[in-house]
């Protein structure tokens, strides 16, 4: 990648249609400038510009640009540092009256233009996209300013369609996992494919892409979305990922984990992922959650045993715990404290007992 620094004027500058911290729905830069940046002025753009008018546009965090044709003509497009120009822009409109926000017109409240600040704006041009793909991933997938999940899933899915490269490919690159690649890639390709369900509303599951991508951690939420043989192939394989015999499943699926105007997701957070994936193993859970308005996943999981495997590995680890403390326990044997603690603990168990009628 070149390393000689440019500088170019704002208006010289446009902001990235292909932006994966944009929605997903705007992937492929359908979107106008305008329209991208009326979706980017509300991203935390105020402590930028606050230290562009204290200090200037330091000449280390020029941008990364590269030059392609925006409505017939070759401009310079933001491949990094998007929301560095997008405060900018803001900023300069602000300036020029025609920015309505008080906290902005406030930011700029008794202090002249910087000279320069929207003349000269450092830059390093790229001849290609892909020539910054690895520092893109190091930064945002797995380094120090991480995009948001369904952001890195984007960035992921782009560099496999768009660079036809495998998964092992985008791990070299980025430096993640391959089967965290893997998952990213193959719950981004559900992600898109649900767009194209009528009545799924996509927004949501985007707001809690993390809990998709954890779900597919689980074999029985894979065989539930008929994914499990999309696991372990070429991703060129991958798609679609749910195929037409599924699909019921996949609208259950959104629904239950995700909701929707009328129905509230059964699971709150992506701690209860492993609760609703072992639900979904059981036909007769499955069949409470179909018959019943407003299902609980709670009693889906007792429906389907779930609670019974805790109580097995509760009491299996207690009795491991009681056999390891049997080569010890006769070296305290007069210690008051663990007199008080065993004595519950043989209450409890007569109480077990009972309950189970052992004699």
């Amino acid at each position: 990648m070149p390393k000689e620094i440019e500088y170019a004027a704002l208006s010289e500058i446009l902001l990235d249609p292909r932006n994966p911290r944009l929605a997903r729905a705007v992937q492929n830069g359908e979107l106008t400038q305008e329209e991208v940046y009326d979706r980017m002025r509300d991203w935390s753009l105020e402590e930028l510009a606050t230290s562009f008018l204290e200090s200037g546009f330091w000449v280390h965090e020029a941008v990364l640009c590269v030059a392609e044709e925006i409505d017939g003509n070759e401009r310079l497009v933001v491949i990094e540092g998007n929301r560095r120009i997008a405060a900018l822009k803001r900023l300069k409109r602000t300036y020029e009256g025609d920015e309505r926000s008080t906290k902005w017109l406030a930011l700029i409240e008794g202090v002249d233009t910087p000279p320069d600040l929207f003349t000269r704006i450092p830059y390093i041009k790229v001849e290609k996209r892909s020539d910054v793909d690895a520092f893109l991933g190091f930064r945002h997938v797995t380094g120090i300013k991480e995009w948001k999940p369904p952001e890195k899933a984007a960035f992921i899915a782009k560099l496999i369609t768009e660079r036809s490269l495998s998964y092992r490919d985008v791990m070299r690159r980025i430096g993640s996992k391959t089967p965290v690649v893997e998952r990213n890639y193959i719950a981004y390709c559900i992600l898109t494919q649900m767009k194209e369900i009528e009545g799924l509303e996509v927004d949501r599951v985007q707001d809690r892409f993390s809990v998709l991508f954890l779900s597919l951690r689980s074999p029985h939420v894979q065989k539930f979305l008929g994914v499990d043989d999309k696991f372990g192939i070429e991703p060129s394989q991958v798609q679609p990922p749910v195929d037409a015999h599924h699909l019921p499943n996949l609208c259950e699926y959104a629904i239950w984990l995700f909701g929707d105007e009328e129905t509230l997701p059964i699971v709150k957070d992506s701690r209860q992922v492993d609760k609703f994936a072992r639900v979904l193993a059981s036909e007769e859970a499955l069949k409470y959650l179909r018959a019943v308005r407003r299902p609980s996943l709670d009693k889906a999981y007792i429906i389907s045993g779930g609670d019974q495997q805790e109580l097995y590995e509760i009491i299996s680890t207690a009795t491991y715990n009681l056999q390891e403390a049997l080569s010890s326990i006769h070296l305290y044997k007069d210690d008051e404290t663990l007199i008080n603690m065993v004595q519950r603990l043989i209450v409890n168990a007569d109480q077990i007992k009972k309950t189970l009628g052992i004699a």
